[in-house]
């Protein structure tokens, strides 16, 4: 009869579920690296929005899947092959558990096939892009992280825009209608009539916009993701949403962009890192967030001129860009406490 300390030794070896996901010990092996894997690919993909969770990160991929099951498989293998990259390179567990090696490859999946014409060699090129956003990725740790400068998704941005101008010189890969046009920067002109439809499908579209979905049903199962994961992040990333969506409106965007999120995705990203990852919730700290998603809104528009010359798109630079200068100008202002 075994003694009850093995049985005791087998349920703390066991694989358990925690409030955030899987835990799996380290010396796990077999079927438990696998989940142990599975769940740092889950989390990955959560960690697009800033979520260490897998359960949003499988609440995101269901909301990708129920928009696009082209999409849906892109997230989820662009997790695998650059959280795959970090293990083979030796990358230490904990950042690899966190799924800090999976959210930029997810999101470079997603937009090469979003921008180019789906093929084996685009195939190929997606694994080889997925892989590249794994050394980005390490290359900006490393640089950012003695000034405790966040990473975010530049090795997305710096990995896709590389990755798409590349393909002017390479015959076997064309690029898809969803490319901007290459020109010089128009004025704009006011199109179309805002109404309540517009704001409503545009609250969730901001959301969805953030992994290139346009659909209202897969922007409430991102914010039902987040919810899981944290009421925080989920108020924050409808307040990020509404902010883009009114700064558009106010200073005269199209009704289509209004509607479709374009303006919202990056103001999202915003009010998530700024309300609910790197401040302390307070009153300094929920204006200076405020501050930011207004900024960061303007600086799409902003990114978008600059890049439409070269037919790119802005992605989530401005988010980028944005997080980095209030992260780096916070320490000087005492109101605000880090978390």
């Amino acid at each position: 009869m075994k003694s009850k300390n093995v049985y005791n030794l087998r349920a703390i070896l066991a694989p358990h579920f925690s409030s955030t996901g899987l835990l799996v010990q380290e010396n796990a092996t077999g079927q438990r690296c696998l989940l142990s894997f599975l769940d740092a690919v889950l989390r990955g993909i959560g960690q697009v929005m800033l979520q260490n969770n897998s359960y949003a990160g499988v609440l995101f991929l269901a909301g990708i899947f129920y928009n696009s099951t082209l999409f849906g498989w892109a997230a989820l293998f662009g997790a695998a092959i650059s959280t795959a990259t970090a293990m083979l390179l030796g990358v230490s567990r904990a950042r690899i558990d966190a799924g800090l090696f999976g959210f930029n490859g997810a999101l470079v999946s997603i937009a090469l096939l979003y921008f180019l014409e789906a093929a084996i060699f685009t195939c190929a090129y997606v694994v080889l892009a997925a892989a590249c956003s794994t050394i980005v990725m390490a290359a900006l740790l490393n640089l950012f992280d003695a000034r405790k400068i966040p990473v975010l998704t530049a090795p997305f941005v710096f990995t896709t825009l590389f990755f798409v101008m590349a393909c002017a010189r390479l015959g076997h890969l064309h690029s898809t209608s969803n490319l901007p046009i290459a020109g010089l920067p128009k004025i704009a002109i006011i199109e179309g009539v805002v109404t309540a439809s517009t704001f409503a499908e545009g609250l969730f579209n901001g959301i969805a916009q953030v992994f290139f979905q346009g659909n209202v049903v897969t922007g409430i199962l991102f914010a039902i993701g987040l919810l899981i994961s944290s009421r925080v992040a989920c108020a924050a990333a409808l307040i990020g949403s509404s902010t883009g969506l009114i700064v558009a409106w106010s200073m005269g965007a199209a009704e289509p962009a209004i509607r479709s999120g374009a303006f919202g995705f990056n103001s999202v990203l915003t009010a998530i890192a700024m309300i609910s990852v790197f401040y302390v919730l307070n009153i300094s700290s929920a204006l200076y967030g405020l501050f930011a998603m207004i900024t960061t809104a303007v600086m799409f528009a902003a990114v978008s001129a600059v890049l439409e010359p070269l037919g790119m798109p802005a992605l989530t630079a401005p988010f980028v860009i944005v997080v980095w200068i209030f992260v780096l100008a916070g320490p000087i202002f005492p109101k605000l406490q880090t978390a």
